[in-house]
């Protein structure tokens, strides 16, 4: 570990992630001190060694996977105070990769390189000429937790989770201002991971172009009727009950094209703030 601050930010971290757990609706499945069975799996594997259980994870292990793995993947040694923690404990929750997305959405006009996930030069120069830290790190929490609103498991670990950012954000803001940072603390639901894959699915379009076809089909229809209607006028008893008939499939059609190009327009706001949410393109 290069710095200290990187051993005061993973003390924080462990604190966040608990011991063992393996929730049946985490996706991160069997997780020790935050680190799952994939990854210790893999970890071994590159080591040469046999595969165990992540319950059998050593402390040496611990600090070379947070080491290698989140502090090296989001650059910490190159960020300023209260921004390599944030991002740290964002990477270890979601992966590097969605933790530098918020990064780089939350950094705004101040970044000019693609939103991409990746800790390049373009994004840690950014990061290095942004003045107000403390804001920074608001936005990039707030980031998160729009992200995490947005998956399938927050009704689950969604106090959990939130409890976990307010603390992060406030444990960041204390080093971005030179003040003394809180401890941390493990909430209930928070070690659970919080992984794209998981987000909610997006509206189906498809219900708004049944509706909004239904609408014109009726129009059609009401305009045929319409010829009839004038052909049948002298024959005024006839001619009367298809003007009622025109009179309701006109509002029908109405209201099922507008319901339908409203559900359209519905969707597709959705679907964009959930891609945005999410860190889709």
């Amino acid at each position: 570990m290069a710095s200290s601050r990187e051993k005061e930010a993973l003390s924080r971290v462990l604190a966040h992630e608990g011991g063992y757990v393996n929730h049946p609706k985490d996706p991160g499945g069997p997780t020790n001190k935050g680190v799952t069975q994939r990854v210790y799996d893999a970890y071994r594997r590159g080591k040469g060694l046999g595969t165990r259980s992540v319950q059998q994870i050593s402390n040496q292990e611990i600090a070379d996977i947070y080491d290698r793995q989140y502090w090296d993947a989001v650059k910490g040694d190159d960020l300023p105070a209260g921004v390599d923690y944030v991002l740290f404990d964002g990477a270890v929750n979601s992966g590097p990769k969605q933790s530098i997305i918020w990064l780089q959405r939350a950094l705004g006009p101040v970044y000019k390189g693609r939103v991409d996930g990746t800790m390049g030069l373009t994004t840690v120069a950014a990061v290095n000429a942004v003045n107000d830290l403390d804001a920074l790190i608001g936005r990039i929490c707030d980031q998160r937790l729009a992200f995490m609103r947005h998956l399938r498991t927050w009704p689950t670990f969604g106090r959990g989770w939130s409890a976990r950012v307010a603390e992060v954000r406030s444990i960041g803001q204390a080093w971005a201002t030179n003040d003394a940072p809180q401890v941390a603390n493990f909430y209930d639901g928070a070690s659970a991971k919080a992984f794209a894959e998981d987000a909610e699915a997006a509206p189906m379009t498809a219900p708004a172009d049944v509706a909004t076809g239904a609408g014109v089909s009726g129009g059609v229809v009401a305009g045929t009727l319409q010829s009839l209607q004038d052909q049948l006028l002298p024959f005024s008893y006839a001619s009367e009950w298809i003007g009622k008939i025109i009179v309701i499939l006109t509002i029908v059609s109405a209201l099922l094209a507008i319901g339908g190009l409203g559900y359209r327009w519905y969707a597709n706001r959705k679907a964009k703030r959930l891609a945005e949410a999410v860190g889709m393109p």
